[in-house]
């Protein structure tokens, strides 16, 4: 579970005047007090991990955004808190087992075109819960055209 040592970080940083930390981690455990008010449950370690993954994506997207404006002091902010957001996030599958995670499911699933694109996508996905579904939709798409 994520909230107990989201609470731990907190002070942490608060202790070391780390602004930046401290706002982002808040901003974290916001989010997965929400997520848990929606559901109306006990968030399970994945569905804390969605969180999470979704508010590092936003960043993502931010840093995208502010590069084409050319608003350095924004991007650097972004990918500050987008850093600290990757802590809680489990390691990303290289570009090698991604491949081997593909092609394997594209066998399994004796896919051939474009058509079973989504197939694939989902059955990646439901291996590894560390993989970017852009990226894969990416590669699925190459390999199967």
């Amino acid at each position: 579970m994520i909230v107990p040592s989201l609470i731990q970080k907190i002070g942490d940083a608060m202790k070391a005047h780390d602004t930046v930390r401290v706002s982002t981690l808040r901003m974290l455990l916001s989010e997965l007090k929400n997520e848990k008010i929606n559901t109306q449950h006990e968030l399970t370690n994945e569905e804390e991990l969605k969180v999470v993954r979704r508010e590092a994506k936003k960043r993502k997207e931010a840093i995208e955004m502010y590069t084409k404006a050319n608003a350095k002091g924004r991007v650097e902010n972004e990918k500050a808190e987008l850093a600290i957001l990757s802590e809680f996030l489990p390691a990303e599958v290289t570009e090698e087992e991604m491949n081997k995670l593909i092609d394997d499911s594209i066998v399994q699933l004796s896919a051939k075109d474009l058509s079973s694109m989504g197939k694939v996508i989902a059955d990646v996905k439901s291996k590894n819960s560390g993989v970017d579904g852009g990226v894969v939709a990416n590669i699925v798409r190459q390999k199967l055209s």
